[in-house]
């Protein structure tokens, strides 16, 4: 497998992580297909469990003095929809539900939000309502960035001497899809991080297990070290990470607070993506310009795939597999797979089946097959559909669309380049390369093309 890069799209690198098992090789035929567009059938559509709702955790009523005060207080402070969303959360159990990192419950953290101060520029009853929004449905999620006011250029433009922040087309559709999967899979650490990243502070704390990034202490300890992200080790079994957004999302966030359009980032949206975008770029990322550095991709938009992996794990403190399923050569090309689609389809559903969903790396090809595009999108469920063939539920944070959206099979599956799975679903599928095996390769052979590029600019003045 060859890394390269896709200077147009919002995902741009894709790097091999994962080695998958060779079994028949098929390839595309590089046709262009539309979307297709379905209705949900709810009949059909199979909701993956969620432990994290497992019926023992599963509380509906309010039962201590202190949770009726602050649900009270919340009231006070909501409009019509928002109370209403706060009463659906209760209902479902997800308002008292506490898997979190620190055991706060949702209400804990939406109750924070609501009573503490909040960073210089932001609200606290906007990003109470967003984060109660975003929970009772993760569909509103987006990556598209919003304008600049003319109010603002100017303060805008003395922060980043000229450089262009007019974002037309966005690089965090890695780092949106993660804040909803965070949404979707995990609301009370969904808002404590949303009550941390928008405190006076703008960061949260949280602990990792160092065996779900690497077998070996020492190993991630490295992978630690080589992402920089700010970090206590304890003992030589965790370690005390903090997040936080880089120093100009506060000024795309308080813009967003007070200047938001249709189909925009909320606030809590910038905060949030700014940070997973920290996390994978080694703590290198712009909000204004949505431009990263960092030593692991030579492009300077987006998240490769090494990097959306590490991200991913300690976000959900779990330990994630990124699967490459497309073989492209080094012209970037897709030239076949590494493994028969149903050895993918069956991977990705035992997945769905453990409550997990599962974030995909899709490309578009031209008619020569060669790789134009790519982007990030969860698939989130399945159905079977009239000719018995299987439907993905998906969610996609760059279509203006609040709602899922469902592809055949036959369409999606030979489209996927990468999938992320937890590591019980491939460890018999796949030979297994371990994160930070592959991020030091990775670094070694930019350092040797970064030394090349060198030489061949010595010659040329010479």
């Amino acid at each position: 497998m060859y890394s390269y890069n896709i200077n147009t799209c919002p995902y741009n690198n894709y790097n091999t992580v994962k080695s998958v098992r060779t079994d028949s090789v098929s390839n595309n035929k590089g046709e262009q297909v539309s979307k297709p567009s379905f209705t949900l059938n709810p009949i059909m559509t199979q909701v993956p469990f969620n432990p994290a709702f497992a019926a023992s955790n599963l509380r509906t009523e309010l039962s201590s003095n202190d949770e009726k005060n602050k649900y009270n207080e919340l009231t006070k402070l909501l409009d019509r929809d928002s109370k209403k969303q706060l009463n659906t959360l209760l209902k479902t159990g997800v308002l008292l539900n506490s898997s979190s990192n620190d055991n706060s419950t949702t209400l804990d953290n939406l109750y924070k939000i609501a009573v503490t101060p909040r960073a210089q520029g932001l609200n606290n009853i906007v990003i109470l309502k967003d984060t109660i929004a975003s929970i009772a449905d993760p569909h509103i999620i987006t990556q598209q960035f919003g304008n600049i006011p003319q109010q603002y250029k100017a303060q805008v433009a003395s922060l980043e001497n000229g450089k262009d922040v007019n974002v037309e087309h966005s690089g965090t559709c890695v780092s949106a899809s993660i804040e909803f999967n965070l949404a979707d899979k995990h609301p009370a650490e969904f808002a404590r991080f949303a009550e941390g990243l928008s405190s006076p502070a703008m960061s949260v704390k949280k602990d990792i297990k160092l065996n779900n990034l690497a077998d070996n202490t020492l190993d991630a300890i490295w992978l630690l070290n080589a992402f920089e992200i700010p970090y206590e080790a304890k003992d030589f079994d965790k370690a005390t990470l903090t997040f936080a957004p880089d120093k100009n999302a506060i000024v795309r966030a308080h813009i967003q607070t007070v200047d938001r359009d249709k189909f925009e980032r909320s606030p809590l949206d910038v905060l949030m993506q700014s940070t997973f975008m920290q996390v994978g770029s080694q703590q290198s990322y712009d909000s204004l310009t949505d431009k990263r550095a960092g030593k692991f991709n030579q492009n300077d938009k987006g998240l490769i795939e090494f990097e959306k992996t590490f991200t991913e794990s300690v976000v959900e403190d779990k330990n994630k597999i990124s699967v490459t399923y497309q073989t492209v050569d080094e012209n970037a090309r897709l030239v076949g797979y590494e493994t028969d689609f149903n050895t993918m389809k069956k991977q990705i559903t035992d997945a769905l089946n453990l409550g997990e969903n599962v974030i995909i790396g899709y490309t578009q090809v031209d008619n020569n097959n060669t790789i134009i595009n790519g982007h990030e999108i969860t698939i989130t469920g399945t159905k079977v559909g009239k000719d018995g063939k299987l439907i993905f539920i998906c969610n996609d944070t760059d279509d203006n669309m609040s709602k899922s959206v469902e592809y055949p099979e036959d369409y999606l599956l030979p489209k996927i380049h990468h999938a992320a799975l937890p590591q019980s679903v491939v460890a018999n599928d796949v030979n297994l390369v371990e994160n930070w095996v592959e991020g030091l390769k990775t670094y070694k052979e930019l350092k040797k093309q970064a030394r090349q590029q060198g030489v061949n600019r010595l010659q040329i003045a010479a």
